[in-house]
């Protein structure tokens, strides 16, 4: 969980990690419209949007346990997982992120 931190505070300290964050629409990593305008959870959502709902906090912790305590959470929070994903691929493999978007669909 160590590398994921520090591969996701690389990113959230890089400058175009704050271009990631525009939501003007022009960036390709925001969250669809669609997923926004719905409430619906994905994993183009940032990790604090999923925590701040109580049933997507659940899907995480039971999926990526301890993202929510981790020492940098504050540095990574505001990217969604397919974000940290692509900077720490062995802490976030294929698996993990389908398990949790499964759970995150299931959330009505």
């Amino acid at each position: 969980m160590h590398k994921f931190v520090a591969a996701a505070a690389a990113l959230a300290l890089a400058p175009h990690a704050a271009r990631a964050q525009d939501h003007s629409g022009h960036s390709g990593h925001a969250a669809p419209p669609a997923a926004a305008a719905t409430g619906k959870l994905t994993l183009d959502t940032p990790v604090d949007a999923i925590v701040a709902r109580p049933e997507g906090k659940a899907v995480l912790e039971a999926n990526l346990p301890g993202i929510t305590t981790h020492e940098h959470y504050e540095m990574f929070k505001a990217m969604s997982l397919r974000q940290i994903a692509a900077m720490a691929p062995d802490k976030l493999t294929p698996e993990a992120l389908a398990k949790v978007e499964t759970g995150l669909a299931a959330i009505k």
